[in-house]
């Protein structure tokens, strides 16, 4: 896709219908991107806590029932990380995802999964069973698994970090996004004690304009952050 057709995406979605989010949670991670790319969008919160049986239409967009979700005109989609991939293909191209030329590829589409699948995966079960889980039931063989995996993967974080600023090297991408996302997630309600590279990559993270635009637009986001103490 040509400079000059990709502007004409991204101005075709902001003269359009906005991009709509469906829920917090993982959802920050959407909300995000879309603020980095500068594409319009809309936050439809969804509270899961409070039952979404009588949300239709939620459900219409996510019948199973969990955030976040989207819907971009005609198209609808879940999973975060999926999500993030089909908006920088769809309204790109876009520094935040480099091409599969770039030098940095691999090391973006490695820590863009990870991010995911590694971290944030892993360290919800830690958070469930450390938080709402009966009180026997807090240091179950599960969450202590589901703790080494998220440790194991955080390791590959840290040591990426030591040479590089961001995770897939000189450049902040959506791999970042990503993986900060998780690493908020571990240190807010895992009981994670994040090391010094770590600390100081968050730091970066949350000083971005584009990460403050999506607390901004995240009530629920920026509530549970006023509660949930820094480890």
């Amino acid at each position: 896709m040509s400079q000059r057709e990709s502007l004409n995406r991204a101005a075709s979605a902001k003269d359009g219908e906005a991009i709509t989010v469906f829920g917090e949670g993982r959802g920050f991670r959407v909300v995000w991107l879309l603020e980095e790319m500068g594409l319009p969008y809309q936050l439809r919160p969804v509270d899961l806590l409070a039952g979404v049986e009588d949300d239709a239409e939620f459900l219409a967009i996510n019948p199973a029932g969990f955030i976040p979700a989207m819907r971009d005109g005609d198209v609808t989609m879940v999973e975060s990380i999926a999500i993030m991939e089909y908006l920088m293909a769809r309204y790109g191209p876009t520094p935040l995802a480099p091409g599969p030329h770039d030098p940095a590829f691999p090391a973006y589409q490695q820590f863009l999964h990870l991010g995911e699948a590694g971290l944030a995966a892993s360290i919800y079960f830690v958070v469930g069973a450390r938080n709402f889980a009966p009180a026997s039931e807090r240091q179950n063989w599960s969450a202590g698994q589901a703790l080494e995996v998220f440790e194991s993967r955080l390791m590959l974080v840290t040591q990426q970090l030591a040479r590089t600023p961001y995770l897939a090297g000189e450049t902040f991408t959506a791999a970042d996004i990503s993986v900060a996302y998780a690493l908020g997630l571990a240190r807010r309600s895992g009981g994670i004690t994040l090391g010094e590279a770590e600390q100081s990559y968050m730091a970066r993270m949350s000083a971005r304009e584009g990460c403050q635009r999506a607390m901004n637009a995240c009530h629920a986001t920026r509530a549970w952050l006023a509660q949930a103490p820094i480890q």
